[in-house]
Formats: C-alpha cells, structure tokens, sequence
C-alpha cells in the first residue's frame, strides 16, 4: 500500500491496446526538436553509413531469383491445373506474391537513385537505371523529383509528392466523395492508377505553374544539367517497352498480363500505398515557408509495420523515418540505425502498429486536407482534418 493507499493493478490487454491506439493518433511536437542532425548521427553504430557492393547485389540476386522460381512455378504448372477455373485462382496469387517481390526489387533501385547502394555512382545509376527501367519507371526523372522530395518533406510549397490540400483549395469532388462508396472509389484509382497518373500528369504532386511530366525533359520538375538524363530514363522505359512488345507480338496480350502487367499492378499499387501511409497520418504536422525547416520536415513521416512484408520490402516501411534523415544508407543497416535514434528522437518518432487496411481506411477518411489551429500562434503549422 503506498501513497493514499493505491496498488499498481496491471492493465488489460485491451486497456493497453486502448492507450496504444490513443497515442498513436497522439499529434507529434512540431516545435523545434532539441536535439540535431549531428546529435542523431553520433548515436548511430559507424558501420551503418558503410555501403558495400557484395552485400547490396546480394539483394538483387536474391530477389531475383526467387521472381525466376514464382515466373517458372506459374507458366509451368497453372496450365497443368485440372480445372480451367482454378487457374483464375491461382494467377492473382501468383500476381499477388510476385508483386511483392518485385516490389522489393524497386527499392533496392530506389536506393540507387539515393547512392545508397554503393561508393560509386555510375554503379548505382546503372543498377538502377536497368531495374526500375524493367518495371517501366524512368530511373533518373525519378531520382531527382524523388531527390526533391527529401530535401522538402513536409513542405506545403516545395514537397513533391502527396501533397496535402488546404480546405480552400479543395475541388467540388472532395465532399462528393466523403462517404464510404466515395472513400473505396478514391482508394481503388488511388491503387490502381495513381503511380501512371502521377508520372505523366504529377497528380498528388507539387503544384507547377505549367505542365509537369516525369517524361518530358523540358518539364519544370528539373534543371538544364538534368534533362539530358531524363532523355536516357525515357530511353530505358522505351526499350522496356519495345521488348515487352515483342514478347505480346510472340506469346499473346493474355500471357503477357498473366506473367508481367499483373505483377506490375500489384507493384504500383504498393508504391502508392506505401509512400501514402509514410506521409499521410493524423498525427503528422505539415509546414508553410514560416515554420519549414528540413529536420522538422525529415520527422514528418511514420514508420508502419507490414508484417512478414517489412523483409520483403527490405524494410523501407518501417524504417522511413530513418530513410529520411541519412538517405544514403543502406537498407540492412536501417533497422539498426532506426533502434539507436529512437532514444534520440523521443516523441518525435512516430511509428504506427495499425494493420494496414485498417491505417488505409482510417488515413483516407480522416486525412482529407489540412488547416491550421484556430487560436494558434503557430499558424505555419498545419494539421489533418477531414470536417467538410
């Protein structure tokens, strides 16, 4: 018996889950951490800057190869299948595994677009340019809107990607669609469409005062010094493309998306939903010009949890926060790296459990553009709201 005669009585499981959830919607500070980018960077291990080549292509070689035995099980044996109808079972499964795989294959390329992958930069620009040229993503157009992308995170003016709205610049369509139908449809384009349309047409991207591509040299997403490797990245795609054309013209349109186009849906589905889910939270601030700065906008993202898929995806899930602060260094040190900073960071670490279709639902009903607080000072801070 101790103080006014309390005991301790241990909490529930489902108290505990309660407060979990609580604190995960909790809105994280948004003043000026007390801390530095050189403070963080000391707590970690030296060793996790360290690129090393064998190490990296181990990852290539390994997702690769278990792409070849999903490829050899599907063409091999779902024509063997006794029963037409099984095989429309067993062609998304097969869509569905292989996406994930070669999901992981497109962020050991994005990790070459950040020179993560090794010492030397024509090395990571050529293991990049040719994987993510094989998934149809220009390699370089990316790198450097991606590139972009990190040096504004949590910008209103200069991110590039999920942008948030504010409430005044929401078009008609917004409360149109602030229902359940309208939450799945929003979702379902989202997943399905949102990587095309955001390369060709910048949707969910940084406004321009004109027309904006990731295909188009002259677009004002790059500088002079740059076009010219946008004009490789569109060679890559076409030659991607061209091969893809002569495997339709020799097997057929149909085994094509069976074996390539279904996979890739699966990929670009992930693209989006990952990156969505990194940037897009209730309890995650955004700034304007007045209160942007790089770290407050580096710890504006969330680190969520995939599951078995967290390895898969080489952990570019659940470590993004980390990814953000030192972007050059290599995934399988990231998990390492992201336990040393988070005494560091304190509550300016946000990491959320929530399975995620239930975080995918819950961030597109809640998190529909962003305002600030009325009566507050901090006016250049913004937040989630959903209220229309």
């Amino acid at each position: 018996m101790g103080a006014g005669g309390r005991m301790n009585v241990p909490k529930t499981t489902a108290e505990k889950r309660t407060k979990s959830e609580a604190d995960v919607l909790k809105r994280v500070p948004y003043s000026k951490p007390p801390f530095t980018v050189g403070e963080i960077k000391k707590a970690i291990p030296p060793h996790c800057f360290k690129r090393s080549v064998l190490h990296s292509f181990s990852y290539v070689v390994y997702d690769l190869a278990i792409a070849s035995i999903f490829y050899y099980i599907a063409t091999t044996f779902i024509p063997l299948l006794p029963h037409p109808s099984l095989a429309y079972l067993a062609w998304p499964l097969y869509w569905i595994c292989q996406g994930c795989i070669l999901t992981g294959v497109w962020v050991v390329a994005h990790e070459c677009g950040h020179h993560a992958f090794s010492d030397y930069q024509w090395l990571d620009d050529t293991v990049g340019l040719i994987l993510h040229s094989a998934l149809l993503v220009p390699y370089f157009s990316w790198k450097y809107s991606h590139r972009r992308h990190h040096s504004n995170t949590g910008s209103l003016e200069r991110d590039e990607v999920f942008v948030p709205k504010r409430k005044s610049d929401l078009r008609w369509s917004a409360k149109l669609l602030n229902n359940p139908p309208g939450r799945v449809l929003t979702l379902v384009v989202q997943l399905t469409l949102g990587w095309p349309l955001y390369l060709m047409f910048n949707v969910s991207g940084r406004p321009y005062d004109r027309f904006a591509c990731h295909y188009d040299p002259k677009a004002p997403i790059y500088n002079d010094r740059e076009r010219l490797q946008i004009l490789v990245s569109d060679a890559g795609v076409l030659a991607a493309s061209y091969v893809l054309y002569r495997l339709v013209a020799a097997k057929g349109l149909a085994w094509a998306f069976c074996v390539y186009f279904g996979p890739l849906l699966v990929v670009n589905g992930f693209l989006v939903l990952i990156t969505y889910l990194q940037h897009t939270h209730p309890s995650l601030p955004h700034y304007d010009s007045s209160e942007w700065d790089w770290l407050r906008g580096a710890l504006a993202t969330v680190d969520r949890d995939y599951g078995i898929l967290n390895k898969v995806f080489h952990n570019i899930t659940d470590t993004h926060v980390t990814h953000h602060l030192f972007s050059t260094m290599p995934h399988y040190h990231a998990m390492e790296a992201t336990k040393a900073i988070k005494p560091i960071l304190g509550e300016y670490y946000q990491f959320d459990s929530t399975p995620i279709f239930k975080a995918m639902w819950r961030e597109v009903k809640e998190c529909i553009y962003v305002e600030s607080e009325e009566g507050d000072q901090n006016k250049g801070v913004f937040w989630y709201k959903n209220k229309l």
